[in-house]
């Protein structure tokens, strides 16, 4: 196991390599000249000169991806353009918040999702399963605009259940009063989807010769799909929810911009919106960095899952 570890770990050395040469040379040559975007419209060359000799733009190409290779290994991007604060410090006090209302709900849609998934697959081809396909199809074909929207107006200004808008200082407060509202309708969104995509994981399974062989073994129904279908279907499900962790430093884009959550997903649109490229870069960054070390803990998982599986 540890031997596998290392070894992932240091493959990931050359991928990062990679992240980082990509980034550096589509915001240094696609995305145009960063001094040009920071000065405005209406500035002389001489601010220009300024601008690029602050941010060490009019030095060698070589000397330019150092500085950005050291900014990545010290997780040290700089200042945002546009308000000044540090980019580490922008994801320090927004990461939370984020994280209040992501990580709750990917927790709770794949646990319904699971247990609506199983369910139907019990009961498959009868009523119940093709009328909970039906209502899944036809929540997927809605919007997510239209859930927040009519959250907000019934759930929230009608019945006052909720607060419409709002975040405050403390972690309790924000979690008990703020976030469940934004979890609820998230948890609207994506259990439909979810239960969709977990029935054919599950239904797979059943199709399997392993579970013809322990029917015919006489394993009562209950110990075949909770023992056999459900571990094995387990693996593409942690393969999905992995894949999904990323979005936790990403935010609930929507979500944060219609509930004034101060999130790193709302700084995310302000900054593309502000071609604020620091906090830009460092966001891709991350991400890619995230998405590794997930996909690791992933393929460790699988072994927790299914211990029959040889990691190699």
């Amino acid at each position: 196991m540890a031997a596998y570890v290392i070894r992932r770990l240091w493959q990931m050395v050359p991928t990062m390599a990679g992240v980082i040469l990509l980034v550096f040379f589509l915001f240094n040559w696609v995305g145009g000249d960063p001094a040009y975007v920071l000065a405005g419209l209406f500035s002389s060359q001489e601010q220009i000169a300024s601008i690029r000799k602050e941010l060490g733009l009019d030095e060698p190409i070589w000397v330019q991806l150092l500085i950005f290779v050291k900014q990545v290994l010290s997780f040290d991007f700089g200042s945002s353009w546009t308000t000044g604060e540090k980019v580490s410090q922008i994801f320090a006090t927004r990461l939370p918040a984020s994280l209040t209302v992501v990580g709750p709900l990917l927790i709770i849609e794949t646990i319904i999702g699971v247990v609506i998934a199983v369910a139907v697959s019990w009961v498959r081809g009868s009523w119940i399963d093709r009328s909970v396909m039906i209502l899944c199809t036809t929540g997927m074909s809605i919007s997510i605009l239209v859930f927040i929207i009519v959250g907000q107006y019934l759930l929230a200004y009608r019945l006052n259940w909720f607060p419409v808008q709002g975040w405050g200082e403390s972690f309790t407060t924000n979690l008990l009063v703020y976030a469940p509202l934004p979890i609820l309708l998230g948890l609207v969104v994506s259990i439909a989807p979810n239960t969709r995509l977990f029935r054919s994981f599950i239904l797979d399974e059943i199709d399997q010769d392993y579970v013809r062989t322990a029917r015919a073994k006489g394993m009562n129904e209950a110990r075949v799909m909770f023992i056999h279908v459900l571990r094995n279907a387990m693996i593409p499900v942690i393969t999905f929810v992995i894949s999904n962790l990323p979005g936790l430093l990403l935010g609930a884009f929507l979500l944060e911009r219609f509930f004034g959550i101060p999130g790193v997903g709302r700084e995310i649109i302000l900054a593309v919106e502000r071609s604020d490229f620091p906090v830009i870069k460092a966001v891709t960054v991350y991400v890619a960095l995230a998405t590794m070390v997930f996909n690791l803990i992933g393929d460790l998982l699988y072994r927790v899952a299914d211990p029959r599986i040889q990691l190699r």
